[in-house]
């Protein structure tokens, strides 16, 4: 009886939660792939698709998905990989201890703060396709007035296939200052006594970070880079404030899916995209969580 008293009130406490997550979430989630089974039929009553995975089959064959696809890895590379560098040279720099270090972990940090949409109003402006003397604005009108109008373009709009890589930029821009926070606090984290012992021992700064302080970063590296990766899988605000959202050239799954269901009325298609989604973030996430499971019972 002692026993069901002690744990009868927490779970009370939990259960509306619970419940809310099970309907809201996982229920959700689970009409979502039954419907990318569904049969898909024009208003005329004409077979489009069986259903099933034939769905999944028309969705991945198609040229335009392909193409989605092909500009989320362009993003995902280019926008972990920035914020990675910057995140990390960032902390480094202030981990080295630096005047007015609290205004620069702000000033990096800032962006955090600001919406996705917000951000991506300011960023369409300054990378305005625009060329030239009487069409640049933003960033082209800034080489212009810099003396090297050679090196203006059409950054996201553009149609090389790696225009994404531009779009990558605000999202490095606004996440790479969480970055540094992660790894500032894992270098504050390191007793200073470990650093002295491998100077004594004639280690040069190089060496201390190399040999000493990155490898037990290691974990915190590897959040960051779960982190950055699954949001930069499933972004879609900053994208459609940029491009809009019928641009082809920079269209990604996220966005696509949002063409699908309001714009070319195929709920079926959009479903089977959400769930590719869903299980290219889970590709992502789920080793994560069972390595990060595996390492605490290792530890206890």
């Amino acid at each position: 009886m002692k026993k069901v008293k002690t744990w009868l009130p927490g779970v009370l406490l939990l259960l509306p939660s619970i419940l809310l997550v099970l309907v809201f979430v996982y229920g959700l989630i689970g009409r979502n792939i039954a419907s990318s089974f569904d049969r898909v039929e024009t208003k005329s009553g004409r077979l489009v698709s069986e259903g099933g995975l034939a769905n999944y089959a028309t969705l991945l064959g198609s040229e335009r998905y392909q193409h989605a696809l092909w500009n989320l890895l362009v993003l995902t590379v280019v926008f972990v990989v920035g914020a990675m560098f910057f995140g990390l040279l960032w902390a480094i720099l202030l981990e080295k201890g630096v005047t007015g270090e609290g205004a620069f972990r702000s000033i990096y940090l800032f962006p955090m703060a600001v919406s996705f949409i917000a951000s991506g109003v300011v960023w369409r402006w300054l990378m305005s396709p625009g060329t030239g003397d009487y069409e640049a604005v933003g960033l082209n009108r800034l080489l212009i007035e810099l003396g090297l109008p050679q090196l203006q373009n059409s950054w996201w709009s553009s149609d090389s296939r790696f225009n994404m890589a531009a779009m990558a930029i605000p999202a490095v821009w606004q996440l790479a200052g969480y970055v540094m926070a992660l790894f500032l606090a894992g270098f504050r984290g390191i007793t200073t006594d470990q650093r002295e012992a491998a100077r004594m021992d004639g280690a040069s700064e190089w060496k201390i970070y190399r040999h000493v302080l990155f490898p037990q970063l290691s974990p915190i590296a590897l959040s960051a880079l779960i982190i950055m990766g699954h949001m930069s899988l499933k972004m879609f605000d900053l994208i459609y404030a940029i491009a809009g959202q019928n641009s082809y050239v920079s269209e990604v799954p996220a966005t696509l899916m949002w063409l699908q269901l309001f714009n070319l009325n195929d709920p079926v298609a959009a479903a089977v995209n959400a769930t590719i989604l869903l299980l290219l973030v889970a590709l992502v996430v789920v080793p994560y969580l069972v390595y990060t499971n595996r390492t605490e019972k290792a530890g206890r």
